[in-house]
């Protein structure tokens, strides 16, 4: 029953269970599908890996979501309320001394993938590799750009998952 403050690096996360010895673990924390996107990059070059660690960090903690697209490298923000971006960047700020530049994405929403197979996950990302990105635990990530795009999408591979929340650790 009590309450510890830990200063953290990334090791633990919300919803890690210290014990002396017994194997526990908690389900219930979720991660849900963002509405708002952004794509962050640094003002100045030089601070690119400041920013991808201090967002590395950030999604750990769960202050915001972030997304790697697979192709470009891109650092995508998911937040399911403008105020994520502002508390975010304001923490990159201070906390990390990165000023970032957040522009608009063409992302509607994201879906968390699951796959029968091999075989089907290697078709699915070869064919929709522009639309695909890992999450901080580095989980298979579907970015729609509108509805229609992932209704369509979730017609065409009716063996592939799409998630809308997933489990914390996993």
């Amino acid at each position: 029953g009590d309450i510890l403050g830990l200063h953290n690096h990334g090791q633990l996360q919300i919803g890690d269970t210290l014990s002396e010895g017994e194997a526990l673990a908690f389900k219930g924390i979720p991660y849900f599908a963002p509405d708002l996107f952004r794509v962050a990059r640094p003002r100045d070059p030089f601070k690119a890996k400041p920013l991808q660690k201090g967002l590395k960090e950030l999604g750990e903690e769960g202050a915001i979501q972030v997304f790697e697209s697979i192709v470009g490298n891109a650092l995508l923000l998911g937040a399911v309320g403008p105020l994520q971006f502002e508390v975010v960047a304001q923490r990159l700020a201070t906390e990390y001394k990165v000023d970032a530049i957040y522009d608009s994405a063409n992302i509607s929403t994201a879906r968390w993938l699951t796959f029968p197979d091999e075989a089907t996950r290697r078709n699915f990302e070869r064919e929709q590799a522009a639309a695909m990105a890992l999450d901080v635990d580095d989980n298979p990530v579907f970015l729609a750009t509108n509805k229609y795009n992932l209704q369509v999408t979730v017609e065409r591979w009716p063996k592939v998952g799409f998630q809308s929340t997933r489990e914390h650790g996993e």
